[in-house]
């Protein structure tokens, strides 16, 4: 459990307030109702924390060429990268929340200055918006706040206090905004910030982002969450904008004027010369042009709420001037013979960094790179989910037929890349691929880097251990040893074919003594070797 928030706790807040929201992203989708009911709050608000992570990640590229990060240093990046990755109404408040918090741990991460930070957070948040509404994101960040004023000492005691404070005013918002009450759900948004107070809580409490956890976030106040999503009515704007502005801080107040006067949800956020615009309206050009008058718009988004259709259609009529294949699948994998396997049997391939797993910014202009009308996205890793759901649902607003196969290791990707065929019809290759994904067992020899609890016993560091569909199954000494424990544990459930794909610097030894173990152990079963290159895994096993 920490004292005080360093760096490092900082990162590790990013990352589980990531997971939670990706976790969460489609439940928070289904809750919008407010300020137009369109279904992509938890969308935006995984983007807007993606980009606080991504930005957060770029100070701990490389610790051996450059100096650590400090705290202030980091919560400033994580400040900054949620700004300019804030996407719709909740996005850049949050952002602006996020960037409240910033100001105040810059000068320190102890109890009084995490107090000090959620109060500043609330405030920021609170002015960012030209009309503040209660029942809302603003209402829960306020009453965490305001009872971590409350709390006991220990910083684990105020976090802890504010989620738990979020959680319960959270419940409370359908009695303070009718639409809530007539749809019987909570507010989306606030739901979100729940998520993100719930990860800092976490943090705090030393739980750290790889392996099994419970995310505190999962709050359901409704008793359901399917909400039939309406178009905006004739009284509501009919265009979102939302851009970024360089412009020095005298130009705003004419700016909230002007916007103020065209629309309606209007939130800025930012300082320090960079804003984020977010505003509702039916002149879209003046939006802009009140930008430019300002000082510099840029990245500039217009989203037409009651024309998504005719949006998608326009998107696929530009891509028409491009040669077009009918379907691809897109192979998100790490090592050069991996990728080579998955290139040789028909895929696209996006290269992973195994320290830095693609963003769902990234993912998605890999799909567009494709050029095709229909894709077919393997991630090969379970920790890519949710940027995949956020990377699918930008793509299917741009005409795109993606289906998204959450395979979870690359030996079940080329099972399924074995029996795919582009002239059948999209959703029966997407059946048949599943299929053969799912019948593939999946495992993968690690080094254990510490001393760790594992659902096998204590492992310590540089301890072989031998993971089955994602949990330590076997602790040895030696690569071989625990490799054959692996097999043995996998075939006795049965299997015809066994696939062992070599990592980078990973002895071909390994590979023929594993062979020789399967062929006298069961000679009715068939195993391929390939060299595949990843890192860190050391063999990759699958049994269909």
């Amino acid at each position: 459990m920490l004292h005080t928030l360093d760096a490092p706790a900082v990162r590790t807040w990013c990352q589980l307030a990531l997971r939670a929201l990706g976790q969460a992203r489609e439940e928070i989708d289904a809750l919008n109702v407010y300020p137009v009911p369109d279904g992509d709050t938890g969308t935006n608000l995984y983007l807007t924390v993606e980009s606080a992570a991504a930005e957060v990640e770029s100070r701990f590229a490389d610790p051996a060429v450059d100096p650590a990060p400090g705290l202030a240093d980091t919560v400033r990046a994580m400040a900054r990268g949620a700004l300019v990755g804030a996407r719709g109404n909740s996005g850049v408040i949050l952002a602006q929340w996020l960037r409240g918090t910033a100001e105040t741990l810059a000068e320190g991460g102890g109890a009084e200055q995490l107090r000090a930070a959620l109060q500043r957070a609330a405030d920021s948040a609170y002015q960012a918006v030209a009309e503040p509404v209660e029942g809302t994101l603003l209402t829960v960040a306020r009453v965490a706040a305001r009872e971590a004023v409350r709390a006991g000492d220990g910083l684990a005691q105020v976090a802890d206090t504010a989620y738990r404070a979020a959680r319960d005013a959270l419940r409370h918002t359908p009695e303070q905004l009718a639409v809530l009450a007539e749809n019987g759900v909570v507010d989306a948004g606030g739901r979100g910030l729940v998520a993100v107070l719930g990860a800092l809580a976490d943090a705090v409490a030393g739980q750290q982002p790889m392996g099994p956890v419970a995310l505190r976030g999962d709050v359901r106040a409704a008793e359901s969450c399917e909400i039939h999503l309406r178009p905006a009515g004739p009284g509501h704007p009919a265009f979102e904008v939302i851009y970024l502005l360089d412009a020095p801080d005298e130009a705003l107040p004419a700016l909230r004027v002007r916007l103020g006067a065209l629309g309606d949800s209007l939130v800025i956020g930012g300082g320090d010369g960079l804003w984020n615009v977010h505003v509702h309206v039916d002149d879209a050009g003046a939006a802009v042009e009140a930008g430019v008058e300002a000082g510099r718009p840029h990245q500039i988004r217009i989203t037409h709420f009651a024309e998504a259709a005719a949006r998608a259609g326009t998107a696929v009529a530009e891509r028409g001037e491009r040669e077009e294949r009918a379907r691809a699948v897109l192979s998100v994998v790490s090592g050069d013979g991996l990728a080579e396997l998955c290139e040789q049997a028909g895929a696209v391939v996006l290269h992973a960094d195994p320290d830095r797993p693609p963003a769902s910014a990234e993912l998605a202009a890999a799909v567009r790179r494709s050029a095709a009308r229909e894709v077919v996205l393997l991630l090969n890793d379970p920790e890519l989910r949710a940027a995949a759901g956020a990377a699918a649902d930008q793509l299917r607003e741009e005409g795109i037929r993606i289906a998204v196969l959450p395979t979870r290791s690359p030996v079940q990707g080329l099972a399924a890349l074995a029996v795919h065929e582009g002239g059948r019809r999209f959703d029966e290759d997407v059946v048949a691929m599943t299929s053969a994904a799912g019948a593939t067992r999946y495992a993968e020899l690690a080094v254990a880097e510490g001393e760790s609890w594992t659902m096998a016993g204590v492992c310590q560091a540089g301890d072989v251990l031998g993971l089955i569909d994602g949990d330590v199954a076997v602790i040895g000494a030696g690569l071989t040893e625990v490799g054959e424990s692996v097999l043995d544990r996998m075939l006795g459930a049965g299997g015809e074919l066994v696939t062992l794909i070599l990592g980078g610097g990973t002895d071909a030894a390994l590979a023929e003594r594993l062979v020789a173990h399967v062929r006298h152990r069961r000679p009715e079963v068939d195993a391929v070797v390939f060299h595949g290159g990843q890192e860190p895994a050391p063999l990759l096993i699958g049994v269909e």
